[in-house]
């Protein structure tokens, strides 16, 4: 594991990378949450790397300073994310992929996953870039957009990645029914997608970093559906199976 940095327009990007013990014949981009590239976000790159992938998380951030934020520091993350652009996002995206070219590994052969924010930013990529595979955990935004995105139930019909998306009903910033509207827009795609809610899980339920948040019936569920939804659409098989790396 390592942070290196590569270019963008506006400077250097760090980008935190880990492998597997023997050559990826795939990759995962990580996207963050709203709190930037912390440990947590890194442990899951960890988890991606025991499942077979060569993993990389961007750091989002990196035009305002590359903060982390802490959990209990809601403001300062939306004060961050308030800062990301449309334009920006598609540029580090494409800087990452470049990175993981150089190394042997298109487009055609990387995942991307990413949590609340990250979720949203998934799904944009998913629909203006040709990937392997891509996984949404409870991307809001989505009849209102965010980030000089559109709503996401507009960015849905254009998707050219095969998309997953997991909710929790619970979920107190994004409504049951606009997950709904999703899946119906999302259905319009010329791609596989495929929606799961959770009934009895919030926002941020994967987190295991967050107690107040983490749900582990949903996360764990979650997280081995996000390796069989790669393992399908990316190329290889992963080196361990579900159970063991969740």
């Amino acid at each position: 594991m390592a942070t290196i940095r590569i270019p963008t327009s506006a400077g250097p990007m760090p980008l935190f990378i880990t492998a597997p013990p023997s050559d990826a014949q795939a990759a995962v981009i990580v996207v963050q949450e709203a709190f930037g590239v912390n440990a947590h976000i890194e442990d899951v790159a960890g988890r991606l790397a025991a499942a077979g992938y060569r993993a990389v998380a961007p750091h989002l951030f990196h035009r305002t300073g590359d903060p982390t934020i802490a959990y209990d520091d809601l403001p300062g993350a939306m004060s961050q994310v308030r800062n990301l652009t449309a334009r920006g996002l598609v540029e580090d995206l494409d800087a990452t992929l470049d990175y993981l070219a150089d190394k042997g590994l298109p487009a055609d052969g990387v995942g991307i996953v990413g949590f609340c924010v990250g979720g949203s930013i998934t799904l944009f990529a998913a629909a203006h870039r040709r990937l392997g595979a891509a996984v949404t955990f409870y991307g809001g935004g989505i009849s209102t957009g965010r980030m000089e995105m559109p709503p996401l139930v507009e960015v849905a019909p254009e998707l050219q990645t095969p998309w997953f998306g997991m909710f929790g009903d619970r979920d107190q910033t994004i409504a049951v029914s606009d997950v709904e509207a999703l899946r119906a827009a999302a259905a319009k795609a010329p791609v596989a997608t495929e929606v799961v809610r959770y009934p009895d899980a919030g926002h941020a339920f994967h987190c295991d970093a967050r107690p107040s948040t983490y749900h582990e019936a949903a996360a764990k569920d979650g997280w081995a559906r996000t390796l069989a939804w790669f393992a399908k659409w990316l190329p290889g098989q992963p080196s361990r199976n579900a159970d063991e790396v969740s």
